[in-house]
Formats: structure tokens, sequence, C-alpha cells
């Protein structure tokens, strides 16, 4: 069994990119083993062009910020692509509507894995580039973590710690690709 864990967001915009850092810090922080093979992508903004990678796995998981009607900066989700919550937007980014118009694609198609959703309530993104998470981020990335962590071990995975990396200081370079 193949298991994508896939980090959505630009990086540029700070809560924008938890995706691609929380996928980054899973990436640094634990070894995934077992009989199934989990591979950790980050996917940036690239939406449509993910299509490909997607349809090649068994499971995915896609980590991205969200927006929900009465959310708080922070609140986390997390939910099966089938059964999206009636209070879940997909507005309040530059790529969300993509991705999920590209999902609905590779369902369309007849080619979607079981996907589920991770997702965090960002704070309004700026014009400004950065890449300094909100408290109210880092916080819930907290939850995040665990959550993805769970899930993979409900599929059977083995998962252990390596290391401690703060996910501010991995966000701080994700640029440079991990």
């Amino acid at each position: 069994m193949k298991i994508l864990v896939l980090g959505i967001g630009n990086i540029l915009f700070g809560d924008e990119g938890i995706g691609v850092h929380l996928s980054n810090l899973l990436k640094l922080n634990y070894t995934f083993k077992g009989k199934h093979n989990v591979d950790i992508v980050d996917g940036g903004t690239m939406a449509q062009h993910l299509i490909p990678l997607i349809t090649q796995y068994d499971f995915v998981l896609i980590l991205d910020s969200i927006d929900a009607k009465d959310a708080k900066i922070g609140d986390v989700y997390f939910f099966d692509f089938g059964a999206i919550p009636h209070q879940i937007t997909w507005a309040g980014s530059a790529h969300e509507v993509e991705m999920l118009q590209t999902l609905r694609m590779i369902e369309m198609l007849g080619d979607l894995p079981s996907t589920k959703i991770l997702g965090i309530k960002p704070f309004i993104i700026g014009e400004n580039p950065t890449f300094e998470l909100t408290e109210e981020i880092k916080q819930g990335a907290k939850l995040m973590e665990s959550q993805a962590i769970a899930y993979l071990k409900s599929l059977e995975v083995q998962v252990e710690r390596i290391a401690n990396l703060d996910l501010q200081e991995i966000a701080n370079f994700s640029y440079k690709g991990y």
C-alpha cells in the first residue's frame, strides 16, 4: 500500500504555507516504517500538476490551510474528502479552490484514492511575504501533527520520532526544500 502525505500552500505568505511547513516537520522529525510505503511531498501551489502524483497512491493525507464558517484562527479540521463538512468554505487563500477542483477532477475520472484533509484556519494572508507563522497556527499545528501521526498509525504505519525540530525554525528555511 502506498501512502502520500501532501503539504499544500504558499510558503511566502506565513500561515498560508502551513501545509508545506508541517509536511517538512513530519519529514524531518519522524521516520515511517512497516509494510506500507509513506512518501511526504511538498505540493506547494501546484494543484492540477499534482494529478499524476496523487493518482499513484492508495491513501492521501492533504495538509493545508482551509476556511470554515465561524472558525477562529488556528481551528483544526480533519475530514474525509468524500464527506466535506458543510462549514468548510475553501475560501481564504490563493490555492484552496484550485486544490478542491483538482480533487474533484480526479474523482470524476474515477482515480481518486482514499483522501483525508487535515486543515487549519490561517490568519488573513497579507501582501508582504513572510516566513513567520502566527501563534495560533503554531499551536494548532501541534494538534495537526498529532492527528497526522494518529492517522498514519491507523493505517498500520510504524512511526518513530527521531528529532524535535521547531515548526517556526523549519518554516524559516522551507524555501530550501527538505
